[in-house]
């Protein structure tokens, strides 16, 4: 037996999961992460890590590697399930990856006994669909009827479905907006772009975007699982507040040293067209393409406000890091990987 916190991380190897995994063991968990046979363990190097290899694809692979890893009659105190896919070549993959391998999972840990005291969902912001566009920017809150219009988003509020049928699971779900931060690959891309003196924007109408840093989600997923007041909780996590994609880019200029910027305004249609185009030739790829007709929804929707005063209410919820700050910590990064390119 182990007095200290058993944390299991499920989806481990990406960009969020080194943050979390890393987390864990600085408040002193006993860490555990769940990964595929070919996931990069880049993020995953402190030698205090316990590796559960996992084939989401084998259901008897996955049972046995899981009941396993524990002695018999132990288990992880807290599971934080953080495995999805964002971007896939064939869109049929969204409700495999996203709705069916939770399904497996919580399957499997129900049977043998291993269910945690806490197990937290990352959901998407894009399960709940678009906010109100009537000019108002009314902010997306609990309160908000899911209308999910991505494939994306629509395989997230499956997923969170299916955790609300299952009797007496202790779920948390969390909705973030836009994460970034250090080896983030998204807003990595338009860091690059204004490095370059060109902000590329889709559509003319003006566009109110919100974001999370990836420490201030990471802390906020552990105030949750030790909260009383989160049991069957659903949070949308964000910094309370919305910029202008105006802002983003004179952030990001003034943080590459005070870069001129040339900012180009894309029509929606001409989005769409590249779009489509780019989804077809990353099908005919096999490879997922970060431009595609689900993507193009997501940047075409105007309003991205949050209301997170459930998450404050909670558990305390208080982002640490506004968006000058965290992009500070993230251009730093890119300009140290930058350089030691060259």
């Amino acid at each position: 037996m182990t007095d200290s916190i058993r944390t299991l991380i499920i989806g481990a190897g990406g960009f969020i999961g080194g943050f979390i995994a890393s987390r864990a063991l600085s408040l002193g968990h006993e860490t555990w992460v769940a990964v595929r046979q070919s996931t990069s363990r880049r993020y995953l190097t402190d030698p205090r890590l316990h590796f559960v290899v996992l084939d989401y694809d084998d259901t008897t692979q996955m049972a046995e590697a899981l009941t396993t890893a524990l002695p018999e009659g132990e288990r992880w105190d807290y599971m934080i399930y953080n495995l999805g896919a964002t971007k896939c070549a064939n869109f049929a993959d969204f409700n495999r990856i996203n709705f069916g391998y939770l399904r497996t999972f919580t399957d499997i840990i129900v049977s043998a006994g291993l269910t945690p005291r806490r197990f937290l969902y990352m959901s998407s912001l894009s399960a709940l669909g678009p906010a109100a566009e009537d000019g108002s920017y009314s902010p997306l809150n609990a309160r908000t009827i899911p209308q999910p219009n991505t494939r994306y988003g629509l395989s997230k509020m499956k997923a969170e479905t299916l955790l609300r049928t299952l009797p007496d699971f202790p779920w948390i779900i969390f909705r973030p907006t836009g994460v970034y931060g250090p080896h983030e690959k998204d807003y990595l891309m338009m860091i690059q772009s204004i490095d370059s003196h060109f902000d590329f924007g889709v559509g003319y109408r003006r566009q109110m975007l919100t974001f999370i840093y990836v420490e201030d989600l990471v802390d906020a997923m552990f105030d949750a699982l030790e909260s009383p007041s989160t049991l069957h909780g659903t949070y949308i996590i964000s910094e309370d507040r919305a910029y202008s994609q105006a802002e983003f880019r004179r952030i990001v200029a003034e943080e590459l040293g005070g870069r001129f910027v040339i900012p180009v305004k894309l029509p929606l249609w001409a989005v769409y067209a590249a779009s489509a185009v780019a989804e077809k030739w990353g099908l005919i790829q096999c490879k997922p393409s970060t431009l595609n007709r689900d993507k193009f929804k997501i940047m075409r929707q105007r309003n991205w406000n949050c209301d997170i005063s459930d998450a404050q209410r909670d558990f305390g919820f208080t982002p640490r890091f506004d968006l000058r700050r965290g992009l500070q910590a993230t251009i730093a990064q890119y300009l140290a990987d930058k350089k030691s390119r060259k």
